[in-house]
């Protein structure tokens, strides 16, 4: 559906703004998800990831599930949109 597109690309933003100078490779090993599985959350071509992958990526980049809810959910897109303009 577009609302689960929309929130698996603010979801990629997120991880790849989290990941910030750290390679693929790095969080890859970190989480135990495939670099291939990372890139293709970032770059929006899986949109709907599993909760699991999605926990992992988590520990590994340092941020809370509440944290990604927070911010994928349509609630906090317009909390950011609010804040920033």
């Amino acid at each position: 559906s577009p609302q689960e597109h929309e929130r698996g690309v603010r979801l990629g933003l997120l991880l790849r703004e989290a990941r910030g100078t750290r390679s693929m490779a790095e969080i890859a090993a970190a989480s135990g998800v495939p670099a291939e599985t990372l890139r293709k959350i970032e770059t929006g071509r899986i949109v709907t990831p599993a909760f699991f992958t999605v926990a992992a990526l988590a520990v590994g980049l340092g941020l809370s599930l509440e944290d990604i809810a927070r911010h994928c959910s349509p609630a906090g897109q317009e909390a950011e949109t609010a804040l920033t303009a």
